[in-house]
């Protein structure tokens, strides 16, 4: 009772209040009888924009400007790493990083992944931490949910997407900014630490010297988790009393990592002119949210199998791994919050949950679309109805209509590739790294936990989510290349294509709707989203998961 009554407070409070906040993000992110002073705010940023700012874009020109200007990011992001022990504000004197982690934080960072092969307070200085990794979890956010905005231009019917880097400065100034000072605010209220200076050292109670790591935490674990980015400023992540002191920061961050992403989906709806249809879709990523929570507190609240024979530990749970000063329930919840929304970040260590719990976070990064990231969630949500659409016209045999426009065979293989490519990274990268010591000399743990780790790893990193299970050696070449190859090619594949296909829709000529025409605002249209989703994520994923998870769970069973 008490693990539904938290995840009613969590989720049932972020539902509530993402309805006037999606109101705010659509008048943010389109203004279009905005008023006097919002048209301000457009001159504003159209200056600051320059001539790159003031041509309306179709979808081509939009993708261009969005790879262009994340092109220049990782640049930036990468010059600052290299540059870090001639830089200021570098107290404890970090020294340089290797290259292959360069290009790993980077790729990680750019496409608000946020995986971390190295621990925030023993490699990055403070000047690395808050003018590369947390300016880019700001333009990162602000990047999905632009595209998200132009995406709902699109299915609105209108051929001009707007303008990428006006929707940028938008998302950024008017939503994450404003939304980052209140949450950091309230951080501060909780106890977390704000300061520009180095680490300090403390006498123990035994005698001993301990050095103990501080910085600007509260607005870098601010935009962490309200941009579903989830890089922790110290290696322990949230577990860290100093990025999660108490219960009402605990709190607090739980609601920050799911609140945006659910906004944006009443956001697509009102700016695409289709608030019902989102309803729909908010009530089928909601069942998918409640299902995988149901299924992680329960099997979570098991003994571990060592314990199992321990009377003691049947009414206990899994204890190991978790952090009891914020309650035993908020750790296996956490887990299926941050992987249904790309968060990444962790409140308990993933690799201690038992076998079966760990499913939940793995079919959170399996299926992607769970709320997901800040907009891109809901873009991935887009091509599943896409898919769902198809699926549904066939079986009636009827040509499939979207928004009033014909699906023809363009559109269904945009969406059947981008569709695919998440499996292949996933399951291709694993399958090469479970067989050579690339992956095999990295594990921790032999069998199939060892299997687990690595198909988390490449899950984490195609999922664009950047939680681990850290039983895993993974800051080592192979796995910085592949994982940070497998993160640009799993964020930016799926963002173009669905702007491609809502480019392709809005130059297709409306058609009347008639008897047969499925519609998509209605509980049938649910559920057929909904079996589609299970059906394809059952399908690509459950042999793998049965290697896994499941198969280490019959050898547990005492």
């Amino acid at each position: 009772m008490a693990s539904w009554l938290t995840f009613l407070v969590i989720v049932g409070g972020s539902a509530f209040l993402s309805w006037p906040l999606g109101r705010y993000l659509a008048w943010a992110m389109d203004s279009h009888g905005a008023g006097v002073r919002r048209l301000k705010l457009e001159t504003l940023f159209s200056s600051l924009a320059g001539a790159a700012g003031r041509e309306s874009q179709d979808w081509r020109r939009y993708a261009g400007s969005m790879l262009v200007f994340n092109a220049a990011m990782a640049a930036i992001c990468a010059l600052i790493l290299w540059a870090q022990p001639w830089l200021p504000l570098n107290p404890d004197g970090k020294g340089a990083l290797s290259w292959d982690l360069i290009f790993n934080t980077t790729a990680s960072f750019v496409t608000n992944t946020n995986l971390q092969h190295y621990s925030g307070e023993v490699s990055m200085s403070t000047f690395s931490q808050v003018f590369a990794l947390m300016w880019l979890q700001f333009v990162s956010a602000a990047t999905g949910l632009a595209c998200l905005a132009a995406l709902a231009r699109g299915i609105g019917g209108s051929r001009v997407f707007g303008n990428f880097f006006i929707d940028l400065q938008r998302a950024t100034f008017l939503v994450l900014l404003p939304a980052a000072a209140l949450v950091a605010f309230l951080f501060l209220l909780g106890g977390m630490p704000m300061t520009l200076g180095g680490s300090v050292e403390a006498q123990t109670l035994e005698g001993a010297t301990q050095t103990i790591a501080r910085g600007p935490v509260a607005v870098f674990v601010a935009i962490k988790q309200l941009g579903t980015n989830g890089g922790g400023f110290f290696g322990p992540n949230s577990t860290h009393p100093f990025e999660n002191p108490t219960f009402f920061t605990n709190l607090v961050s739980m609601v920050a990592i799911i609140l945006l992403p659910m906004a944006a989906v009443w956001m697509f709806g009102r700016m695409s002119r289709r608030l019902g249809h989102a309803a729909v879709i908010f009530g089928a990523m909601l069942v998918l949210l409640a299902g995988k929570a149901a299924w992680a507190m329960h099997w979570e609240a098991k003994p571990a199998a060592a314990l199992a024979s321990f009377a003691v530990a049947q009414d206990a749970g899994n204890l190991e791994g978790k952090e009891l000063r914020l309650g035993s329930t908020t750790g296996p919840l956490w887990s299926v919050l941050t992987t249904a929304t790309s968060n990444g970040s962790v409140a308990a260590m993933h690799d201690s949950l038992n076998p079966l719990t760990g499913l939940a976070p793995l079919a959170g990064m399996w299926l992607n679309e769970t709320f997901g990231g800040v907009g891109v969630g809901m873009i991935n949500m887009f091509v599943y109805v896409v898919i769902a659409v198809f699926l549904a016209g066939m079986m009636i045999g009827r040509t499939p209509e979207y928004g009033g426009k014909r699906v023809e065979a363009r559109e269904m293989t945009a969406a059947a590739v981008t569709l695919l490519c998440h499996p292949l990274l996933i399951l291709g990268g694993a399958a090469l790294f479970a067989v050579t010591p690339w992956g095999v000399d990295t594990i921790h743990n032999p069998g199939a936990r060892g299997l687990t780790e690595i198909l988390y790893e490449f899950s984490s990193a195609a999922a664009n989510n950047g939680s681990g299970y850290e039983g895993l050696g993974d800051n080592t070449v192979p796995w910085n290349i592949a994982t940070g190859l497998v993160m640009l090619l799993a964020r930016f594949i799926p963002i173009v294509l669905p702007l491609a296909i809502a480019g392709w829709l809005a130059e297709r000529k409306p058609v009347a709707a008639s008897a047969g025409t499925l519609r998509t605002d209605t509980p049938t249209f649910g559920l057929v989203l909904l079996a589609t989703i299970v059906l394809v994520g059952a399908l690509t994923f459950l042999p793998v998961a049965v290697l896994g998870p499941v198969a280490e769970h019959l050898v547990a069973v005492p």
